[in-house]
């Protein structure tokens, strides 16, 4: 017994190869770039507390799948991620329709994890490049292509309102009964049977948060 922990905490057992802190080190910058993504340019708009929790686990996953399965399968990396692609884009995460805003930062996430996870032929310097590159596109996609616009689907009893012709007063009814303060109107299906019409409609939205449940189309049962 003495001889079995003795041979198993010896520097030989106990020593760190390289491979095992270069996958450290990945580990490491991936999980970091993944958290300031997801905390600071995600969260402040989505509010979503499930997906910052989806989004970490999801990376630490993605990495370590492709840094430990695939690291000496040089000529897998590319059909590897297209897998795990496919694999997100027909699941979708089946028990809830996932936004699209969500949905395209966890694509975006996986490529990043991906790529972090196959950076074993890489100096330190150069993977440092590479997320860098991704932080600065997100911030550039976040800063110049976001608007403070929000859109809400609203099913709307007074299909009188909805002619051309009285645009202005539709426009004031909504203000009146959502007390938004709304940009623009459009309209979608109706249903003359029961005086029924669906509205998408765009308004300023003070505190620029996105949120998901504007795009309900239905009240939840439960």
């Amino acid at each position: 017994m003495s001889d079995f922990v003795s041979q198993l905490f010896s520097p030989a057992n106990l020593s760190l190869s390289a491979a095992a802190f270069q996958l450290l080190t990945g580990l490491f910058i991936n999980s970091i770039v993944v958290w300031l993504i997801v905390h600071f340019f995600y969260y402040p708009k989505g509010r979503r507390r499930d997906y910052y929790f989806t989004f970490m686990l999801l990376s630490v996953s993605v990495f370590m799948l492709i840094a430990l399965l695939l690291r000496d399968a040089h000529d897998m990396g590319i059909g590897a991620a297209l897998g795990l692609f496919a694999i997100f884009g027909i699941i979708r995460y089946r028990t809830e329709s996932v936004p699209i805003r969500e949905m395209t930062y966890l694509f975006f996430l996986v490529a990043l994890s991906v790529i972090n996870g196959k950076c074993d032929t890489v100096s330190l310097l150069e993977q440092l490049l590479i997320n860098s590159m991704f932080l600065i596109c997100v911030w550039l996609c976040e800063r110049f292509l976001t608007s403070n616009e929000g859109c809400k689907y609203v099913k709307y009893d007074n299909i009188d309102l909805i002619k051309p012709e009285r645009y202005d007063e539709l426009k004031a009814d909504l203000e009146a009964r959502l007390g938004l303060k709304i940009t623009h109107i459009e309209v979608g299906a109706v249903d003359f049977l029961t005086d029924m019409t669906m509205l998408r409609v765009y308004y300023i939205d003070s505190e620029n948060h996105v949120k998901s449940v504007d795009r309900q189309l239905k009240i939840p049962q439960d």
